[in-house]
């Protein structure tokens, strides 16, 4: 027994200083290197070691590195954990969807989370995505948007990407069905009734999945927020904001009580129309305040590229000639007669005075100071965002709404996989975690508009370069 048992032991000992000895062989070592931590700042002169889909350590000492298959020069370079996109939709425009993943990871987007699309669409795109050998940032989906009796995404004015639940059974069933198909969370949109609301978040609990939503117009941010993981675009949290929100309410509620028949689209926007406006003009500073608090648990995603256009237009941005070099030839002369509308249009309106732009901005500085979630999302490519370029456009207006460039980062790191509950896996670079990374020419901390500043990009341990991954899309 005793003979056995020292067997044993010297079978582990080989195993693990075997082991030990193979990954060092074949892992990769980025030295000299500034490593941002999302929370704990800069930390210099660093060494890290990483092989296929883990960091394998993150030190200050440069020991064992004889062995390594590759040694990556850092000096005077800075190491961000691998940024994610929180809000796209991947099948919207079928012009984009081919080129998406590679566009992501060029710009080091190493993870997005898709927030609406027909399963039919979504599954083939989300198998090619995860493919063992795909060049492609990891995917998390939804599925399609889980809307009410009147689908606001129907195929009529606007893509198909929703689906209707009018009964309690109906919403139930379709969590079951998205839960079987493999979605990771569910999205629930605007058009859902409160029985519908809580039908669909009820059964989304059974299953463990967490729960991206719009506040449903039926309802009050403050009721409906708490009940989700995330909400998106900020919106109808205005509503909640007004002095005279219960009558902005009960008003909503009978214009949509009185629909029998349209298009979902046109009875949300009229909404929007109707009460966005006097809903921000009549802001109460104590109720928004009382509004916000309720929402400390719940991620906002605020998409500030989109909702701040009008303010800082990404036609203006001194680069956008790249962009349209860029932009997919199926999308690429929509674009560009877009961009030549707005500047047609520019010399006969002030665009510059969007009230909702800068009630956008100023929400997201509130909620930041009062302790709430910011998440980093864009909804490219709707609204005219390149996908993974316009993520660094987000992070550049979350700091112009006031968040701290470092505060920007977590927004597009710890902060998602916090919504996947992820944290331990990824968001920062520590030894054990996977192996995504960017690396910089220059300092984000200092200025956020360097995260554009990528020279390569690690992606589930495998290194991409920028300019090559740019020349196999078009």
């Amino acid at each position: 027994m005793r003979n056995l048992y020292i067997s044993l032991v010297l079978i582990f000992l080989t195993l693990l200083f075997g082991c030990s000895n193979d990954n060092f062989s074949e892992a990769t070592a980025i030295t000299n290197i500034s490593v941002i931590h999302p929370v704990t700042g800069l930390q210099k002169n660093q060494t890290v070691l990483f092989q296929n889909d883990q960091i394998l350590s993150v030190s200050s000492s440069v020991d064992n590195l004889q062995n390594v298959s590759e040694i990556i020069d850092g000096k005077d370079k800075f190491l961000i954990p691998g940024l994610w996109d929180m809000h796209v939709h991947l099948t919207y425009d079928d012009a984009f969807t081919e080129s998406m993943p590679k566009l992501f990871l060029a710009h080091g987007i190493t993870s997005v989370r898709d927030t609406g699309g027909l399963m039919e669409k979504m599954e083939p795109v989300i198998k090619k995505m995860r493919a063992p050998e795909a060049i492609s940032p990891r995917v998390y989906f939804s599925g399609p948007l889980l809307d009410g009796k009147f689908v606001v995404y129907d195929g009529d004015l606007v893509p198909e990407i929703g689906t209707e639940n009018s009964t309690i059974s109906m919403a139930k069933k379709k969590v079951t069905e998205l839960n079987d198909a493999g979605v990771d969370f569910i999205k629930i949109y605007e058009m859902v009734s409160p029985e519908i609301f809580n039908a669909l978040s009820e059964a989304a609990s059974i299953y463990d999945l967490p729960i991206a939503a719009h506040v449903p117009l039926s309802m009050r941010a403050s009721i409906a927020g708490p009940a989700v993981d995330s909400m998106e675009h900020l919106r109808n949290v205005e509503l909640d904001c007004a002095f005279n929100s219960a009558q902005l309410h009960e008003e909503r509620l009978a214009i949509l009580n009185s629909h029998e028949n349209g298009a979902g689209l046109t009875l949300r926007s009229s909404l929007h129309t109707a009460q966005r406006l006097p809903a921000i003009n009549n802001f109460d500073e104590q109720k928004c305040n009382q509004t916000i608090d309720n929402l400390k648990s719940t991620i906002q995603v605020p998409t500030l590229r989109l909702n701040a256009f009008s303010m800082y237009p990404g036609y203006e941005r001194e680069d956008w000639d790249n962009v349209l070099k860029i932009v997919p030839d199926g999308a690429k002369e929509k674009w560009i007669a877009a961009t030549n509308d707005w500047f047609e249009q520019k010399k006969d309106q002030d665009w510059y005075g969007s009230e909702f732009a800068k009630w956008s901005m100023s929400l997201i500085d509130r909620m930041n100071k009062r302790g709430v979630p910011i998440g980093a999302g864009t909804d490219t490519p709707i609204g005219y965002a390149l996908p993974g370029y316009s993520l660094h456009t987000e992070l550049e207006f979350l700091v112009e709404a006031g968040l701290k460039p470092i505060e920007a980062i977590y927004a597009a790191t710890i902060r998602p996989a916090e919504f996947f509950s992820m944290q331990e896996e990824m968001g920062t670079i520590e030894k054990g975690k996977v192996a995504d990374m960017v690396l910089l020419s220059k300092n984000p901390i200092e200025n956020i508009s360097n995260t554009r500043q990528v020279e390569l990009v690690i992606s589930k341990g495998k290194i991409y370069y920028p300019d090559k991954l740019m020349q196999t899309i078009n």
